[in-house]
C-alpha cells in the first residue's frame, strides 16, 4: 500500500479534519463539487475506505446503515451512542464506560487501536411512551 495520498484523497481527509461533527460521504462529494473539483462519488468512497484502513479517520454505519465519518479523536471518548430502533434517533454518550478496559486487552493481543465505538439500540423514551399507550389503547 502506497504510503503517499492522492490530491483527492488529501482534500478529503482536509475536509473531514476541519469538521467539528461527523460527515457523509454524500456530503463531501458535495462539497468537493461546489468548490469546482471534478471528482466523482465512488472515488470519495474509495478515498474514505483507504484513509479508514491507514487509521487516518473513523466511521460510524447507523441502525439505518449509514455512514458518517469523522477525524480520530474528534472526541475524548470516541463514538458511543444510544440508537432508537423505533424512530432511528442517535444519542450520543458522554463518557465510555470500558475504554481503559478495551485499550489493556488490545494490547496484550498486540491489536494496534485507531478507535473503537460503542453502540446500544433499544426505544428511546419518545417511543417507549407511544408503544406503551399504544398497548393500553389496543387492550381497550
Amino acid at each position: 500500500m502506497s504510503k503517499k495520498l492522492t490530491k483527492n484523497q488529501r482534500t478529503i481527509l482536509q475536509l473531514i479534519q476541519a469538521k467539528e461533527t461527523e460527515t457523509s460521504a454524500q456530503n463531501l462529494h458535495f462539497e468537493m463539487q461546489q468548490t469546482g473539483l471534478k471528482i466523482g462519488l465512488a472515488t470519495v468512497y474509495r478515498a474514505l475506505k483507504l484513509l479508514k484502513v491507514k487509521g487516518k479517520i473513523q466511521e460510524r454505519v447507523t441502525p439505518e446503515g449509514e455512514s458518517f465519518y469523522s477525524k480520530i479523536g474528534m472526541t475524548e471518548h470516541h463514538h458511543h451512542h444510544l440508537n432508537c430502533v423505533n424512530c432511528g434517533q442517535s444519542y450520543p454518550l458522554d463518557s465510555c464506560p470500558i475504554s481503559q478496559k478495551i485499550t489493556d486487552w488490545c494490547q496484550t493481543q498486540k491489536f494496534k487501536v485507531y478507535y473503537h465505538t460503542l453502540e446500544f439500540f433499544g426505544l428511546c423514551a419518545d417511543c417507549q411512551t407511544q408503544a406503551d399507550n399504544a398497548e393500553c389503547f389496543n387492550a381497550n
